[in-house]
């Protein structure tokens, strides 16, 4: 079994619980959306040169970094063949604090099923980004208290629709929950007001660390 992957690296984690700890990174390729708003289209393009490993070369990596916290991102790692044997083979390895990172269109039963399953980071994608349509919210119902609903806001409509989505699901009461505003489209302070207006207790703001520590668009950070 092999692995498309297109970056692996280690760096800090630039948002989520884990913001400004190390991690290393795993970035497959390809992609089952096409979001307007995507930092890493360019690792979704069917012409981009990608690597295959086998999940024992993966891990062997991630092993050899010396770090523990793991993020597994792309692209979109839940449609990577046999992406669940990787999943299995590191879930073995309690030393290991393993992220994924997903857009929200792929079920999610499977992998929390897993023992010791990893963490997720899933997205729910607003109106502004066009993908709205591919949401599973089924997913919802399996969430556990270590997993992530990010919601990543473009404007004012977005933020009115992510307020709605939380309370019909209980978002906070189930697991962690966070706006991040789309890079140069939204002010922050605008979110912040938002917040503060419609009492969202328990939501997160979060700023992308590594676009403020590195040029937004440099790769392998």
């Amino acid at each position: 079994m092999k692995y498309k992957i297109t970056e692996r690296f280690t760096s800090i984690n630039g948002e989520g619980t884990r913001a400004g700890q190390l991690a290393v990174f795993l970035r497959f390729h390809g992609c089952n959306l096409s979001c307007g708003y995507c930092d890493t289209s360019w690792a979704n393009k069917k012409d981009t040169i990608y690597t295959e490993y086998s999940g024992t070369e993966l891990y062997q990596y991630i092993k050899s970094t010396g770090i523990s916290n793991v993020t597994l991102t792309g692209g979109e790692p839940l449609i990577q063949p046999y992406i669940k044997e990787l999943l299995v083979r590191l879930s073995k390895d309690l030393s290991l604090n393993v992220e994924i990172e997903t857009n929200g269109s792929i079920p999610i039963q499977e992998i929390q099923a897993i023992t010791h399953p990893p963490s997720l980071t899933m997205d729910y994608k607003l109106p502004s980004c066009g993908m709205e349509s591919y949401m599973l919210t089924e997913n919802f119902t399996y969430l556990q208290n270590k997993d992530t609903v990010k919601f990543v806001i473009g404007c004012t409509d977005d933020l009115e629709k992510a307020g709605k989505i939380i309370n019909t699901y209980d978002l906070t009461k189930r697991c962690h929950v966070y706006f991040s505003p789309v890079y140069n489209q939204i002010h922050p302070a605008d979110i912040v007001d938002f917040m503060k207006a419609h009492h969202n207790n328990g939501v997160n703001l979060q700023l992308q660390l590594h676009k403020f520590i590195w040029p937004p668009d440099k790769r392998g950070v």
